[in-house]
């Protein structure tokens, strides 16, 4: 079977999409006409029958433009930025979503949550029954108060661990690259691109901390690390370009788009949970 056509009886998706692909690259100012396209397109797949959760960035952008204020942010700016931009974000997500009558709910996650015998299954229950009863959870790091996510977190890796949390048959990280290549294609122009990967390991140290934008926190490492966690989970994992969100309904259709990364499941958990601390 051609490795892409699975890709259309999957179930449960995460859906990521970074700061890059939700502003507008000349001001940073949030995209309206590209956040309306996602979210007709998520609710879409929604009436398909299936589960999806969005992992979606932006807030300590809008905040930054909300805020008027300029330049590279200290850490209790980035801070403030989270707390003022998450709740416009999240107006804006809401006020969009209902109009196609579709209910969604915000999730404010710290890897704490994730790793603590005790938060991990109410964080588990809470998405289960969220997915049970038709609503898309919106995610995003508790920026506010968690000061390690802002420092060396990323919404690639938050979303990996999601997938992970809520044994996700499909995580789609939107970014501002087509997939994984051999080299950045923004600087090696006989960079190769890599349409599927079936051992992570194999690719594990192309990754680079290097992003065409200024203003998302992940590069390529920190998707390859994100994949480590996806597909030793069970998830399968495509990385693709955002620009065009409409790319999320040909990834689900079977076409070729994007990296894949193939589920390897790795039974031993403190392996994953390695990769999460």
């Amino acid at each position: 079977m051609n490795s892409r056509e699975n890709i259309k009886d999957k179930k449960r998706i995460v859906v990521k999409i970074g700061s890059s692909s939700l502003t507008h690259k000349e001001t940073g100012i949030l995209d309206l006409s590209k956040l309306e396209k996602l979210v007709r397109v998520l609710t879409n797949v929604r009436n398909k029958g299936k589960e999806v959760v969005l992992v979606s960035s932006g807030a300590i952008a809008v905040g930054k433009k909300k805020m008027s204020l300029k330049g590279e942010l200290t850490l209790p700016e980035k801070q403030a930025c989270a707390a003022v931009g998450q709740a416009q974000l999240m107006m804006m997500y809401q006020k969009l979503f209902s109009e196609y009558n579709q209910n969604v709910a915000q999730l404010l996650l710290t890897k704490i949550t994730m790793i603590s015998d005790v938060s991990r299954p109410n964080a588990i229950n809470t998405f289960n029954e969220l997915l049970k009863l038709g609503v898309i959870p919106i995610v995003n790091e508790n920026d506010p108060v968690s000061t390690y996510e802002i420092k060396f977190g990323d919404n690639d890796r938050l979303s990996a661990i999601v997938a992970s949390l809520i044994r996700a048959d499909l995580l789609i990280l939107l970014s501002d690259i087509d997939g994984l290549f051999t080299d950045d294609p923004n600087i090696n122009p006989d960079a190769r691109f890599i349409e599927v990967v079936s051992d992570i390991e194999e690719v594990r140290k192309m990754g680079k901390s290097t992003s065409s934008s200024d203003m998302g926190t992940g590069g390529m490492a920190s998707k390859i690390v994100a994949g480590q966690i996806a597909t030793y989970s069970g998830t399968d994992m495509i990385i693709a370009n955002g620009n065009d969100v409409h790319i999320v309904e040909d990834i689900l259709e079977g076409k070729k788009a994007g990296t894949l990364f193939k589920a390897n499941k790795n039974e031993d958990f403190d392996v994953i949970k390695t990769l999460i601390d």
